[in-house]
């Protein structure tokens, strides 16, 4: 058993949640099934009571503990993505069938887990120290955005270069 795992609550939808989100990743897989083997406030014997998977190689556990606790953007996965593609895959697989849009790469599953899907080109731009109003550019083009779009702040970032030459 590891000795630190990020439990996630759920109303009923563990393993639902969990079967979606290791098909999102590769190096992602369902674990176990628990069920209860007594009457919970949540849950009858033999409902499914904890789901543990891994996303990426990080070990999670879902547990359907009824709806006293929803979920907030107070704490949220982050998927670092290489490619324009890989962003607007994540994009739509998590925002289509109930999940919503947010604002700067943010978005929610129809689970209400809030995701960030972040290009690394975008962390690289923004976070410029030798080039601060590149960075600053950058950072002006993503606030308006909801899915990421690393043309468009890639463009942003060089435009006044190209202008100086």
């Amino acid at each position: 058993m590891d000795t630190l795992t990020t439990c996630i609550w759920y109303d009923g939808a563990a393993e639902e949640a969990a079967r979606f989100y290791t098909a999102l990743l590769p190096d992602s897989r369902v674990i176990r099934v628990l069920r209860t083997p007594a009457q919970t406030p949540s849950a009858q014997p033999g409902d499914v009571l904890v789901v543990e998977w891994e996303m990426a190689g990080q070990r999670f556990i879902g547990l359907n503990g009824g709806a006293s606790y929803p979920q907030t953007q107070a704490v949220s996965f982050v998927i670092h993505t290489d490619a324009q593609e890989e962003t607007d895959r994540l994009w739509a697989a998590i925002t289509g069938d109930g999940g919503e849009e947010g604002m700067c790469g943010w978005c929610k599953d129809r689970w209400g887990v809030s995701w960030q899907v972040t290009p690394r080109r975008l962390m690289e731009l923004v976070f410029d120290n030798e080039d601060p109003e590149s960075a600053r550019r950058a950072m002006e083009a993503m606030m308006p955005m909801r899915k990421i779009d690393i043309g468009v702040i890639e463009a942003a970032a060089t435009a006044e270069q190209g202008a100086q030459r």
